[in-house]
């Protein structure tokens, strides 16, 4: 009977170790299949036919007369975001990865706990993993004001893999007539003007005109996954006028339906490039495919400049990680910067001088293939001149890499860029 017990013991133990093993390997899954072909350049960036191929890949249609406007840094963009929550008659629809505690916290919690006692309808989706360091008191605040909080992902043991799946988005609505969306999380590291390592250097964009209801529906895409919930009339998709000059698209990927379409956007922008590609990028970990497109359009003229952060970043792994791939970027001619006075986590593309995207995207795996993104894209020379000034402007604080920089770098080093590498899966 003893050796019964220990053989059933041993056979439930094996069960549930090759369970965990399981859930573990789904769990660091890549996503979706890649993206494995490479495109052929058929058009540049100021020919119709990038913007038809654009609008019919990612989705939505380009559509005119939106005004859009940066925000530079905590100082400038949680004013306006809290202006406008605090503003808000009929509706406010807020998704965001990073919600922590802190004053600014309080801040939101406060304004959108007030609005909704006011009778605006307040929806609130937070990543679980993102907002894991909330205080309780915000999150009771908001839901006794009548404002819904709902976590996207929460665990349960039969569904871990989903972990591995988070919205990264950093989207508000307001009375579906004003959005914003960029890279800042609410937490104290983004208050301030990026001036040292406790406060990140970090962009943001307000939009009104009609492509604020494609912004609307992407927020709307999670909220039905999450709670079944229908939102619609309008309360939170009025008639919305033309107020500004600028073409403009909001799109999202999502494993669960189109992750590739944000390393579609990338890479048909770099392969359609022209002139110039200037990438502000926090986490900048390009895989093969890309890098190959990267080192074509340099082959054919197009100059390149990136900056990522520089000793004052929040992850040493990415850092490691990025530098690991810098090898055929700096051989071909592109320009890599990092950034010195703080921690750089703008998420800015401008090619040609014509388009800007803007939003929560990282040039790495994990944002083109695991997490949930949302892009903004502008059409509009004026508004990608403002851009690329704001750029040269960050180029100033930052410290070039040549390539004998990079080759002479010390053995540790180079060591310690391949075993995070082994990682770039998942980062």
């Amino acid at each position: 009977m003893l050796k019964k017990k220990r053989l059933a013991l041993v056979i439930a133990a094996t069960f549930f170790l090759t369970l965990i093993s399981l859930l573990i390997v789904v769990n660091f899954s890549s996503g979706e299949k890649d993206v494995s072909r490479e495109l052929p350049r058929l058009y540049s960036t100021h020919d119709p036919q990038f913007r038809r191929a654009i609008g019919a890949l990612l989705g939505p249609p380009l559509v005119g007369g939106n005004r859009v406007q940066e925000l530079i840094n905590g100082e400038q963009i949680f004013p306006a975001m809290l202006t406008a929550i605090r503003s808000a008659q009929q509706s406010i629809t807020f998704e965001t990865y990073i919600y922590w505690s802190g004053d600014i916290g309080r801040e939101f919690a406060d304004a959108l706990a007030e609005r909704a006692k006011a009778g605006v309808k307040v929806h609130v989706l937070l990543d679980w993993l993102g907002s894991a360091k909330i205080d309780d008191s915000f999150l009771e605040e908001m839901r006794n004001a009548g404002v819904q909080i709902k976590k996207f992902h929460k665990p349960n043991w039969y569904n871990l893999h989903r972990l591995n799946n988070r919205t990264h988005r950093k989207l508000l609505v307001v009375d579906g007539k004003t959005g914003f969306t960029g890279g800042v999380g609410i937490a104290p590291k983004w208050t301030g003007n990026g001036q040292d390592a406790d406060h990140w250097r970090d962009s943001h964009f307000r939009i009104e005109g009609p492509a604020v209801a494609q912004m609307q529906a992407v927020f709307m895409d999670n909220w039905l996954k999450v709670t079944g919930q229908v939102m619609h009339g309008e309360n939170y998709f009025p008639a919305l006028q033309a107020l500004g000059n600028s073409d403009a698209q909001v799109f999202s990927s999502s494993p669960s339906g189109g992750s590739e379409s944000m390393q579609l956007m990338y890479q048909l922008s770099i392969t359609a490039a022209k002139d110039a590609i200037d990438l502000s990028s926090a986490y900048f970990v390009p895989d093969d495919l890309t890098t190959r497109a990267l080192v074509d359009a340099l082959k054919r003229g197009v100059k390149i400049r990136i900056i990522t952060p520089g000793d004052i970043i929040d992850t040493d792994t990415v850092r490691a990680a990025s530098r690991g791939t810098w090898g055929p970027l700096l051989k071909a001619g592109a320009e890599i910067y990092e950034y010195v006075p703080s921690m750089y986590h703008c998420k800015v593309m401008i090619v040609d001088k014509l388009l800007v995207s803007v939003g929560s995207t990282n040039f790495d795996n994990r944002s083109f293939r695991l997490n949930d993104e949302a892009n903004l894209n502008i059409y509009d020379t004026a508004f990608s001149e403002r851009q690329t000034r704001i750029f040269e402007e960050d180029l100033k604080k930052s410290r070039q890499v040549t390539y004998d920089q990079w080759s002479a770098r010390p053995l540790k080093e180079k060591f310690m860029e391949r075993l995070a590498l082994l990682l770039e899966s998942q980062l």
